[in-house]
């Protein structure tokens, strides 16, 4: 039998993309590029555990904020932030499975662009954004902010988040995207470790000490 995608090469494994068999070359080059692998395929997975890092000095540093410092102690003190924009992804992708690593590092820099010219100028700015499904995801993390600037206020009697915190919180999960994403155009990887991170069983509400732990790239 030969491969279901090249129709040349000798037939090896079984794709649950394509619903039929394929050669271990096709399987390599097309994984995640033109296949929408499924999470639980375990070629992806072995393919996940052999896959260096991505480096991030080869990556586009305005891509990943480089002059933006986050200490490890802001990590710390803002962990609940940082949880609950993770889990605000987390909610995106699980409402809408076509999602990918790219979405969500395009919504993430998007938001972060944006808190970034409050930031540095005090100018309130929405950048418009064409794509639907990244706005979705935009979306849900200002839900997020907002949610979390509401339980300061109910709680504190006023908002302690500053703007430079978000823009900090922003940036570190952008970076965590793209350093755990393939980089291929249908990875999932970022989003895999999301939903990982918080079960569709754990219904806790964002920031929770049940919702998991995000681990420092």
């Amino acid at each position: 039998m030969s491969c279901a995608i090249c129709e040349k090469r000798r037939e090896k494994r079984f794709c649950p993309a394509v619903h039929g068999r394929i050669c271990s070359q096709c399987c390599g080059e097309q994984r995640e590029v033109t296949l929408d692998c499924p999470s639980d395929c375990v070629y992806l997975e072995q393919a996940r555990i052999h896959e260096k890092p991505r480096d991030f000095s080869e990556l586009d540093q305005s891509a990943l904020f480089s002059e933006i410092e986050i200490p490890e102690q802001f990590l710390y003190e803002r962990q609940q932030l940082i949880m609950g924009l993770s889990y605000a992804l987390a909610r995106s992708a699980r409402a809408d499975r076509s999602l990918r690593d790219s979405d969500l590092a395009a919504a993430l820099t998007s938001v972060a662009r944006r808190i970034e010219t409050l930031v540095n100028s005090g100018i309130h700015y929405d950048q418009a954004v064409a794509n639907p499904v990244q706005h979705s995801v935009i979306a849900e993390l200002q839900k997020m902010l907002q949610e979390y600037q509401q339980t300061e206020q109910k709680h504190l009697g006023y908002v302690r988040l500053r703007d430079s915190e978000v823009l900090r919180a922003l940036v570190f999960l952008l970076r965590m995207a793209l350093g755990r994403t393939s980089g291929r155009p249908r990875s999932r990887a970022f989003i895999d470790f999301l939903l990982a991170q918080f079960p569709e069983s754990n219904r806790a509400l964002a920031g929770s000490e049940a919702a998991g732990s995000i681990i420092v790239p």
